[in-house]
């Protein structure tokens, strides 16, 4: 499909080949705080909310809470091409958004205010703008938009709902966190739980050791963040990934873990927390973005100032 036609190429930026970079699209209201200005969008209208945005074009809009994941993404580039300058396997952000190429001023201006490097702005004027990520090649689509986010995922695509909320902002290196069930990988374990109970999921769990899990939603961006977080030794890796699930180590890890191993998916550290609250494990890792398919999750999360997305 073709690009849509308000497609702004950040001529500051180096364009990078969506062949091979690790492209994420961000909404503007995935990677801003634009809670104000949504709501005078619902209550008032297009124009109102087009005629606030030009008004304020050169006041820079507040950070959000996919930022600091853009920006330690930045970071890992700068140190992929500090080792090899002709490398072409490199994170790709792009800003997909429902805003006309004229409230879009204040967006493109606000990303030049905070150096972030974003290669295109996509300004799509239909009411679904999912239709637009497998044409730039996009394996991770963060939205707070709940319909954007599950169109994204029937069309196939790594996605998940970002909640606005506070968010200190973690030092590098990029810390990224990922549930295993549903998130990593496929639900089949919660549907025995669901139906059989603990005592089922953990007999089905041993019966199926030997057989590793099937894929789950953002199976795919993970793999390709393992294959950037290969070029770096252990201690030298600019990118630190976790998983942190509710199974028991002890009855449910082995196959996690197999499953992992068969991927050739190296994960940093494994927390398997025989369903404990994971609120008081995040606030300690200080990840730049946690996924998980839980809402209980991503409240405790948030509770601890933890940047949360939501995987439905």
């Amino acid at each position: 499909m073709a690009e849509p036609e308000s497609t702004v190429i950040n001529t500051d930026v180096k364009q990078k080949d969506p062949s091979e970079a690790l492209v994420i699209a961000v909404t503007t209201r995935a990677i801003f705080n634009l809670e104000e200005e949504h709501k005078l969008y619902l209550e008032r209208g297009k124009e109102e909310y087009t005629r606030h945005q030009q008004a304020n074009q050169d006041k820079p809009l507040p950070q959000g809470t996919a930022f600091a994941f853009i920006q330690a993404a930045q970071y890992v580039n700068q140190k992929i091409l500090e080792n090899n300058p002709a490398e072409k396997d490199l994170f790709d952000i792009l800003v997909l958004s429902n805003n006309s190429p004229e409230s879009g001023v204040r967006i493109i201006n606000s990303a030049k205010h905070y150096g972030l490097e974003i290669s295109k702005f996509c300004f799509v004027s239909d009411d679904d703008s999912t239709q637009y990520l497998k044409s730039h090649g996009v394996k991770l689509f963060l939205s707070a938009d709940r319909i954007d986010v599950c169109n994204a995922l029937r069309r196939g695509v790594s996605a998940a709902l970002v909640f606005q909320q506070e968010v200190q902002a973690p030092s590098t290196p990029l810390r990224v966190v990922f549930d295993g069930d549903a998130v990593l990988f496929s639900d089949e374990t919660d549907q025995v739980f669901q139906e059989h109970g603990l005592e089922g999921a953990v007999q089905y769990e041993r019966a199926m050791e030997a057989v590793p899990m099937g894929e789950g939603p953002l199976k795919a961006f993970a793999m390709h963040l393992g294959k950037i977080r290969k070029k770096f030794s252990q201690e030298k890796s600019p990118i630190r990934t976790y998983l942190v699930t509710a199974r028991s180590g002890r009855d449910m890890g082995i196959r996690a873990i197999k499953t992992l191993r068969e991927w050739g998916l190296a994960i940093d550290e494994a927390f398997f927390m025989d369903g404990a609250p994971k609120g008081p494990i995040l606030a300690q890792i200080q990840p730049h973005i946690f996924f998980d398919d839980g809402l209980h999750n991503i409240q405790g999360a948030r509770d601890v100032g933890v940047p949360s997305a939501w995987v439905p």
